[in-house]
């Protein structure tokens, strides 16, 4: 299972590029993306839309369940990826890639792990 270094994790499985910085993306994990199986749509919030960091800022939906994403910081939405709303299935061919889900401008974050720290997670469910 892939856990990017330079990523930051949250304990439900989003990923957040850069959450100091002057944009940061999110995504969901591979972990996320195999436990969820074939993603078949999304919803995401839009540009401009306030997240909070813990809160609920959307839903994937796979053949097997519907579950809801989780914003790992707190700010304005930026950026929101059409191609996974077009193809959901982005998320499970690339999640770390262009599988990426919203890009927002952060004013806080919310309880991250560094990969170290996020790989422990990813082994304790099969």
């Amino acid at each position: 299972m892939t856990i990017p270094a330079d990523l930051f994790f949250t304990a439900d499985h989003e990923w957040v590029s850069d959450p100091g910085g002057p944009t940061a993306r999110v995504g969901v994990t591979e972990f996320a993306a195999v436990a969820l199986g074939d993603v078949v749509f999304l919803s995401l919030p839009a540009v401009g839309d306030a997240v909070a960091a813990g809160a609920e800022c959307g839903e994937i939906e796979s053949t097997k369940s519907v579950s809801p994403l989780y914003a790992p910081v707190s700010g304005e939405v930026t950026a929101v990826n059409e191609a996974v709303l077009n193809a959901p299935e982005l998320v499970n061919q690339d999640p770390f890639g262009v599988g990426w889900l919203f890009e927002v401008s952060p004013t806080a974050q919310g309880d991250l792990l560094d990969a170290a720290a996020y790989a422990p997670l990813t082994a304790q469910s099969d």
